[in-house]
């Protein structure tokens, strides 16, 4: 069981470090636009190196901006939990801590994952056909890795669950 918590915990720690990179840097995009190369992220864009904020209100950044942050919110408050998970003091019986890390870490992977699909398609359809020379680039990468890794955080947390009722349903009565 704690072998499943720690493994959890890593991934969770890791996958929210990598939330809180890809979603600050401008890097989830790079293009050549006349003659230079420019890369942008979801705060800024960047041409023959010099940054600017982006002050356009465009509703697929402002969705995008805000999935990523309830993710790495939701994937803090579950590695909270998961702290908390190692210790056996519960003030409540029902309620199990690694099942609550493992439900929150999926709803994090949920909200990576709306937020990465929202940027993709747009990114395809639209900026796509408008820059012909363009790539997705590492920032935008990391953002499918830290998907991976809270979900992963939930399968080990949900485990360490199974595991635990596994246990108490083999007690005396």
């Amino acid at each position: 069981m704690y072998s499943f918590m720690g493994g959890g915990l890593f991934c969770a720690i890791v996958g929210n470090i990598l939330l809180v990179v890809c979603t600050a840097t401008d890097y989830w995009m790079q293009y050549r636009l006349s003659g230079n190369y420019a890369h942008q992220g979801l705060w800024r864009y960047c041409m023959a190196n010099k940054c600017y904020m982006q002050t356009d209100s465009i509703a697929y950044w402002n969705a995008t901006r805000a999935f990523m942050i309830l993710s790495g919110m939701t994937c803090f408050a579950g590695i909270i939990a998961g702290i908390m998970s190692f210790s056996h003091f519960s003030s409540f019986e029902r309620f199990n801590r690694s099942f609550a890390a493992g439900i929150m870490f999926f709803v994090s992977t949920f909200f990576v994952l709306l937020g990465m699909a929202i940027y993709t398609g747009v990114t395809v359809n639209f900026l796509g056909r408008r820059f012909g020379d363009w790539r997705f680039s590492w920032s935008y990468i990391l953002g499918w890795v830290a998907m991976l890794m809270t979900f992963f955080a939930g399968i080990f947390y949900i485990c360490a669950y199974r595991m635990c009722e596994c246990r108490r349903g083999n007690g005396p009565r």
